[in-house]
C-alpha cells in the first residue's frame, strides 16, 4: 500500500520535531550558562562532519553504535526490553581484548579476528541467558533483570581486566595490546576500519529478517500479543531465548569491533555506555533498520563534534548527554500528543 501524504508528513514530523526541540532547548541552556549555542553547534558540525579527519572519526564511532542498534531493533520488535547491552558489550570486548594478542602469535590476523568476533558473540549471548530464562520461565520483567546484569557485567569486566587478563608489562591495568597491523583492515587509505562494513551488513540483515522472513514475523507477533502467539501454536519461550541471543550477540559483536578496530586493548574502568544512548535512536527510527543508519550517524556527529566543541568553549563533555535526555523527553511528549490525537479521531 502507498502511504498517504498526510501519513508521510505525520511520520516525518514525529521524527524531526523532537530533534529540533532538543537542539533549540539545548541551545537555550547553553545561552543561560553564558555560552554561544551557535558557536557550539558550528564546532559540532565542523569537527564531526565537515572536517575530513572528524568525518572519519564519526564513521568509526558509528560502527559499534550500529551493531548495538541492530540488536535493539530485534529485541524491541519482539516486545523485549534488552537494556543489558552495556554489560554484554563490555564482556564481549574483554573476551576479544584478552584473546586476540594470544592468538595472533600463532594464527593469521584474519583468522584471529574471526575467532575473536565469534567468541565475543558467544560471551554476550551467554550473559543474556539469565534474563532470558527468567523471562521465558517465570515472566519476570526483563527491564529489571537486564539492568541488574548490566551492573554486574560492568563490574565483572573490570575484575577480569585487573586480575586474570592484566598485562604485567603495563603500569595501568589493561589487557595485552594487539598490534595495529593486525587489527581490522583500513578502508581506502583512511583511518576508517572495516568494522563499519560489518555493522552495515548486520543492519541490512536485521532489517531483512525482521521485515521479509517468517521468523521476523513471528517475533513481531510475539511482541504485539504474546497470548495470541501462544494460542497460534508459537513457542514463545524459544522465541524469547532467540531474541535475547540475537540482540546480545549483535551487541557483543559491537564490543569486538570496537576493540579489534580501534583500541587493540581494554583498560580497566573503560565503559563508553553506548547501550542506553542508542535506545532513543532506535525509537526515532521507528525500529526501522535502514532509518537507524541516518540517526546513528547524526548521533556520532554529536559525540565527535561535541568533544571538540566542549574543549573550545569550556562546556562539559557530557553535555551531549543533556541533548540525548532532551531528545528522549520530547520524543515521549510527541508520542503522547500523537496518541491523544489518534484517540480523538477514533472518538
Amino acid at each position: 500500500m502507498t502511504a498517504r501524504p498526510g501519513e508521510v508528513v505525520s511520520s516525518v514530523s514525529r521524527v524531526l520535531v523532537p530533534i529540533v526541540l532538543a537542539l533549540v532547548v539545548g541551545g537555550l541552556i547553553l545561552l543561560a550558562l553564558g555560552k554561544d549555542p551557535l558557536a557550539y553547534y558550528d564546532y559540532v558540525l565542523q569537527r564531526g562532519l565537515f572536517s575530513w579527519s572528524g568525518f572519519q572519526q564519526t564513521v568509526i564511532r558509528s560502527a559499534p553504535l550500529l551493531l548495538i542498534a541492530s540488536g535493539l531493533i530485534v529485541a524491541f520488535r519482539a516486545g523485549i526490553w534488552n537494556l543489558g547491552v552495556d554489560g554484554q558489550f563490555l564482556l564481549a570486548a574483554v573476551a576479544a581484548a584478552a584473546l586476540a594478542p594470544l592468538l595472533i602469535t600463532s594464527l593469521p590476523s584474519w583468522l584471529t579476528i574471526v575467532i575473536c568476533c565469534a567468541v565475543s558473540i558467544l560471551v554476550a549471548m551467554a550473559w543474556s541467558l539469565v534474563p532470558a530464562f527468567l523471562k521465558a520461565q517465570y515472566g519476570l520483567n526483563e527491564i529489571v533483570t537486564t539492568l541488574m546484569m548490566t551492573f554486574l557485567g560492568i563490574s565483572f569486566a573490570n575484575v577480569l581486566v585487573k586480575l586474570p587478563f592484566d598485562d604485567p608489562d603495563n603500569s595501568v591495568p589493561q589487557t595485552m595490546t594487539l598490534p595495529v597491523a593486525d587489527r581490522l583492515g583500513r578502508l581506502f587509505d583512511t583511518t576508517i576500519h572495516s568494522g563499519i562494513i560489518i555493522a552495515l551488513l548486520a543492519v541490512f540483515a536485521v532489517h531483512f529478517v525482521m521485515t521479509r522472513t517468517a521468523f521476523g514475523l513471528r517475533l513481531q507477533i510475539v511482541g504485539a500479543n504474546p497470548r495470541a502467539a501462544k494460542h497460534a501454536g508459537m513457542s514463545v519461550g524459544r522465541l524469547t531465548y532467540a531474541t535475547f541471543a540475537l540482540s546480545a550477540g549483535l551487541a557483543g559483536l559491537g564490543g569486538a569491533v570496537e576493540i579489534l578496530g580501534v583500541w587493540g586493548t581494554m583498560r580497566a574502568d573503560w565503559n563508553p555506555a553506548y547501550g542506553l544512548l542508542v535506545v532513543p535512536l532506535v525509537f526515532l527510527a521507528r525500529f526501522n533498520g535502514i532509518a537507524v543508519i541516518g540517526f546513528t550517524l547524526f548521533f556520532a556527529i554529536l559525540m565527535i563534534g561535541g568533544e571538540s566543541a566542549s574543549r573550545r568553549l569550556g562546556v562539559p563533555n557530557f553535555y551531549v548527554l543533556v541533548l540525548v535526555a532532551l531528545l528522549l523527553i520530547f520524543l515521549a511528549l510527541v508520542e503522547y500528543l500523537d496518541h491523544i490525537s489518534r484517540q480523538r479521531k477514533k472518538a
